[in-house]
Parts: structure tokens; sequence; C-alpha cells
């Protein structure tokens, strides 16, 4: 598998329904990917493999006694489904992914190597104006990465 990142815009059609690029989709084996709830309104999207360690690591770690650890299960293991490519490479996003990440028409799916992100991309640039301070900060504190 080659490096799965990068920027891409598509639209949303009225059916629900993404073309997810063509680039990630031709690095994939797997003919579905896993899609559920995102942190910061945006879904996530795991192949099949990368989402049983990512599940599992949650499960393994998460006590269904501690409301926190309920939280992060109701939140993102709950909400996955699978979700097949049709033979055009289209991915059709459930309505309440839909909803929970308010995607309209312009979208944006964001390689992040293990998995990728789905965002509106209105929402997707207000979420960088607001978390520019932050990010900042952030990478101030990676100061110990050398090239």
């Amino acid at each position: 598998m080659s490096l799965l990142t990068g920027e891409y815009r598509n639209t949303l059609d009225e059916k629900g329904r993404i073309l997810f690029p063509a680039k990630l989709r031709s690095e994939l084996s797997d003919t579905f990917l896993i899609v559920t709830q995102g942190i910061d309104a945006c879904l996530w999207l795991y192949t099949p493999a990368e989402w049983d360690v990512f599940s599992s690591k949650i499960m393994e770690s998460a006590s269904p006694f501690n409301e926190k650890n309920r939280s992060v299960i109701r939140r993102i293991i709950a909400p996955a489904q699978e979700v097949e490519f049709d033979k055009a490479g289209r991915l059709s996003i459930p309505q309440t992914l839909r909803d929970f990440a308010s995607l309209s028409k312009d979208c944006l799916i964001l390689g992040n190597i293990k998995y990728f992100e789905l965002w509106d991309a209105e929402s997707y640039g207000r979420y960088l104006k607001q978390s520019e301070e932050s990010f900042r900060d952030a990478a101030e504190e990676l100061n110990n990465i050398t090239f």
C-alpha cells in the first residue's frame, strides 16, 4: 500500500453518494470502508484492517463501567457502518452520518495514512480558521522532530 494522503474535493449527490478518489481507491484491496463519526464534525473512514486495529484498541482500553469510556464507544464504535463502493467508485454515506457531519454538496476527503476524513467543505474551512492558534501551539510542541 502506498501513501494514502492528499486533499480531494468532491460533491455529494442528491442520493448521498460521493465519488471516492481513484488515486486512493486504487491503493485499497477492499470493496468497502468502515465509516463512523469523527471528533471534529467530520466522518472517519477506515479500511477493514485499520478499523479492526483501531476499534480493538478502544475496546481493550475502555470499560463499560466508566462514563467517559461509554461516551467514546457510543460516539465512535456504535455508529460505525460498512459502506461498499459501487461500480462507479462511489460510497453511499448513511443519512445519520451525513447529518452528523452536516455534509452538503461540496465535500472534502483527507487522506491521513491510516484513515480518511470526510468533511463538508465549508465546515472544514471554518475548522481551519478556528483551530489556527491551537495548531501552532501543537506544532511548537513537536520541536524535537528534526530533519
